[in-house]
């Protein structure tokens, strides 16, 4: 299975150059537990629920006095649509990040979560083992 398959194309973005109140709006009112932070129409961190509550928490500061490049994770991990959800997936594992935004050259395109995975799992288990049964009959054709 692509990423493409799975992604949700409808990425939410806040401008590098926002405060974190323009963020934690955007999460309220889309409903989304990120924001991707975006350069130039790319993708130059992220920030989450939890990243936007912590800072609320700690600096005593208002949301409109902190720019969301101090919050946001960067560098950030990115795939393409064409990738296989084993290999994001184990992106993921390896760099400890729950959620992937997806680029084409240099355009956003989607994102792809930990929840769009699990949700997924079954397709995923059956589309791997349908392979299996494709190259258990060209081996046996084969005589391997």
């Amino acid at each position: 299975m692509l990423v493409a398959e799975l992604m949700t194309a409808d990425v939410v973005t806040v401008d590098h150059e926002a405060m974190l109140d323009d963020a934690v709006e955007r999460l309220v009112g889309n409903g989304v537990g990120s924001v991707v932070v975006v350069k130039s129409g790319y993708p130059s961190g992220i920030i989450t629920e939890s990243d936007a509550l912590e800072t609320a928490l700690r600096s005593g500061r208002a949301l409109s006095a902190i720019p969301v490049e101090q919050v946001s994770h960067s560098p950030i991990v990115t795939t393409a649509p064409d990738a296989t959800v084993q290999r994001v997936a184990r992106q993921m594992a390896d760099e400890d990040v729950k959620k992937v935004p997806v680029v084409d050259d240099l355009d956003l395109v989607g994102i792809v979560t930990h929840s769009d995975i699990v949700w997924h799992l079954s397709d995923i288990e059956d589309e791997a083992t349908r392979l299996d049964q494709v190259r258990d009959r060209w081996e046996s054709r084969r005589g391997i």
